[in-house]
């Protein structure tokens, strides 16, 4: 004989339609945080509708491509790529060791644990276009000042990434030689290098990826590059170079998005 438990049929009963009045308000929340998103952007699609013979006119303009300013293209084109591999190596150089002491399980100490997250929250909140403008006007116009924005801004985001990665890794390798007396040297060496290394070398030739498209942001600051070269012909309304240089950068950053996939795949 069956009997029936009218609390526990209540007590469910309450809880599913406090759980629907959750989900209701949460959905209502978030169409009413797309709204304000799009009434502060101003956001008017019919605008698209009506200058869509504007972007015509400029596609017009820019074919063909003027490819007998291809050879003068070269150049910048290195120093986009250069840009990015100085700043991703020069953030790995700094990142490694604040990484380092950023790490919760590795670090000798908890005054230089929150001073190194302070580091690299500090380079990670300013922009690289900001620390760009900062360094060109230490340093002037060129292809110098966009590297270092490039370092400073990477040892944020990696510095951030690779102490994550350090705190989640396994910790088996790092005790054993700790307990046999390993100095502390010699337990990063044996124990935390071999454990981290695939995954943080992983993360810098992301990081080169995300560089190489930066490096052409930076050359609209006076940085160099293929960026600064875009900025001029727009400026001058030569249109059929812009199309060039557009043809040559997305030709980097598909080689370099390849390069890094088949780096990644193997170290895998």
């Amino acid at each position: 004989m069956s009997s029936s438990n009218p609390v526990g049929h209540h007590a469910l009963g309450v809880s599913r339609s406090f759980g629907l009045a959750l989900r209701t308000v949460l959905t209502v929340l978030g169409l009413a945080i797309v709204i304000q998103s799009l009434v502060v952007v101003q956001a008017r699609p019919q605008d698209l509708v009506t200058g869509f013979h504007g972007m015509v006119d400029f596609i017009q303009r820019a074919t063909p491509p003027d490819f007998s300013q291809f050879p003068a293209m070269i150049w910048p084109a290195l120093e986009t790529v250069d840009i990015a591999l100085f700043g991703t190596v020069t953030g790995i150089v700094m990142a490694v060791p604040l990484s380092i002491l950023a790490a919760a399980n590795v670090t000798p100490s908890r005054w230089l644990y929150y001073t190194s997250r302070g580091i690299i929250g500090l380079a990670r909140a300013v922009p690289d276009l900001v620390w760009a403008l900062l360094f060109v006007t230490a340093v002037g116009l060129g292809p110098f000042p966009g590297g270092l924005a490039l370092a400073v801004h990477s040892v944020g985001m990696l510095g951030r990434l690779f102490a994550e990665t350090i705190e989640n890794m396994d910790m088996a390798p790092i005790d054993a030689p700790s307990l046999t007396g390993a100095t502390r040297l010699q337990v990063f060496t044996h124990g935390v290098v071999p454990s981290v290394l695939p995954a943080l070398t992983g993360i810098g030739l992301y990081r080169l990826d995300e560089n190489i498209r930066s490096s052409l942001v930076l050359g609209f600051v006076g940085a160099g590059g293929l960026g600064f070269q875009l900025l001029t012909a727009m400026n001058l309304f030569e249109y059929r170079q812009v199309s060039l240089l557009l043809m040559i950068i997305f030709v980097i950053v598909l080689l370099a998005e390849r390069l890094s996939a088949i780096c990644r795949e193997r170290l895998a």
